[in-house]
């Protein structure tokens, strides 16, 4: 004989109610997608506030000097690379440090945002072609060697470098 439990059959309402509530819980509804969106676009929007503040804040004159200070630095290890064998990149590297701790940004940063191509690798190719040309012009390696060109680019590093150290 068989028990009256034993023969009932679930509510079918109770189960599709119980299916519905497992999948909402698995895949959340658009309104909650979006309002996970908004909170993520806000914590990091608050987050990159600092950078885009101490971006913004760089003068017209520390801009120029800046944009001057990176030309110098490629200029004079483009030098060393090509014509003493140095490829370093010793004086970028120097700029790089001191701007990061004097203005907080670095020179791949003035590079994407301050030089016209709004692209550091953009900008280092401009660079080295302007560079290649002046070297060309004044004779290749030999001819700069024998001429003040490398004087003329150290002095040039280092009064920008100098320039930027007095910045408050």
């Amino acid at each position: 004989m068989r028990l009256k439990a034993d023969t009932q059959t679930p509510n079918t309402d109770d189960l599709d109610a119980q299916v519905l509530q497992d999948v909402q819980s698995q895949f959340p509804s658009p309104l909650d997608r979006r309002h996970r969106v908004i909170v993520i676009l806000l914590i990091g929007g608050l987050l990159i506030l600092p950078v885009v503040m101490a971006r913004s804040s760089l003068d017209a004159d520390t801009q120029a000097l800046l944009v001057e200070a990176v030309e110098a630095a490629a200029d004079l290890d483009a030098y060393h690379a090509r014509c003493r064998g140095d490829g370093s990149g010793r004086r970028l590297e120097n700029l790089s440090k001191l701007i990061v701790g004097k203005l907080r940004t670095t020179v791949l940063t003035v590079q994407d945002d301050l030089f016209p191509e709004r692209n550091y690798r953009r900008t280092q190719e401009r660079l080295e072609r302007d560079f290649v040309e002046r070297l060309q012009a004044a004779g290749g390696c030999q001819g700069a060697k024998d001429s003040t060109l490398p004087e003329e680019l150290r002095q040039r590093y280092e009064a920008a470098l100098e320039s930027i150290q007095q910045l408050p």
